[in-house]
């Protein structure tokens, strides 16, 4: 057998109109379900639905208005034959209690909540009779703050510590370990450098003994790496490319899954290495 197992893939649709790298193109409820049915086809496992933009500088928006744009969105795709028979789970990408709970109710059996809980305070007590997973997210402060709050002594270590932190404020609130899943928050309250040695650190995550969601599809860091002196003009093809390298690269870490927007490559980079993983096996086996 292979040294790992092949990740999750998550595919990201923005129903908003100002994310970082897609806002608008998704906004109405017909096209957030065309793509989300296309990135399904594609090879995503799970679709993960959001109505509210964490981009850095990114404002609130209404609850009745992020409620508007993702639960018809989820209604819908419960209900598409297409998307029942691929078997594909529906996950809510919100930091608002109501809404994770109302998403649940109308189809999403995944919350992810980039706040871990800290940006609504009945978080916890909302999900923790449902039958959900509940991915908690390091997470330090809103997006038109959070560039300030990026003190560290060691990123991987205080960022491990944190997420203990919140995994115990909500195994104490009544949420199941087993329902809980881990994730970095990647370009949250980090900069650059940062992001970096969070991501070749992942071995303090992987000590809490969680599940493990890495997002950083198309993310600041990952166009820092290309260009460093021109970060804003790398396009999303470009990220595209980058961000499945780091996924290749990353599957030697124990990953429950992948966050990405380009489907297709982050799948042809798993194939990649999955292959050379078993030419490799194979040619161990001959060689004894």
């Amino acid at each position: 057998m292979v040294n790992f197992t092949r990740p999750l893939i998550m595919g990201v649709v923005n129903i908003t109109p100002d994310s970082f790298s897609d806002g608008g193109q998704f906004l109405e409820t017909a096209e957030a379900i065309e793509h989300s049915l296309s990135l399904v086809r594609e090879g995503a496992n799970i679709i993960d639905l959001g109505g509210e933009s964490t981009r850095p500088g990114a404002l609130r928006v209404k609850l009745e208005d992020e409620q508007k744009r993702v639960l018809p969105v989820i209604e819908a795709l419960a209900a598409h034959s297409d998307f029942v028979a691929s078997k594909a789970q529906i996950s809510i990408d919100t930091m608002n209690a109501e809404t994770a709970f109302l998403a649940v109710a109308a189809g999403a059996t995944i919350v992810n909540d980039v706040s871990g809980g800290l940006a609504d305070k009945q978080m916890f007590e909302k999900l923790k009779n449902l039958d959900c997973k509940y991915i908690v997210s390091h997470w330090r402060g809103f997006s038109d703050t959070m560039d300030s709050m990026n003190n560290y002594q060691s990123v991987a270590v205080d960022v491990a510590k944190e997420l203990q932190e919140r995994v115990q404020k909500a195994v104490s609130a009544g949420i199941a370990k087993e329902r809980l899943i881990i994730d970095p928050g990647l370009g949250f309250a980090k900069d650059i450098a940062q992001n970096w040695h969070l991501v070749a650190r992942l071995d303090e995550l992987e000590k809490l003994g969680l599940p493990i969601l890495v997002g950083a599809s198309r993310k600041r860091f990952i166009a820092g790496a290309l260009e460093p002196d021109d970060v804003a003009g790398v396009n999303n093809q470009r990220r595209d490319l980058a961000s499945a390298v780091l996924t290749a690269l990353l599957l030697q870490r124990k990953l429950w899954g992948v966050r990405v927007h380009n489907v297709s490559t982050t799948l042809d980079a798993i194939k990649v290495v999955e292959a050379l993983a078993f030419a490799n096996q194979e040619s161990n086996g001959q060689s004894k």
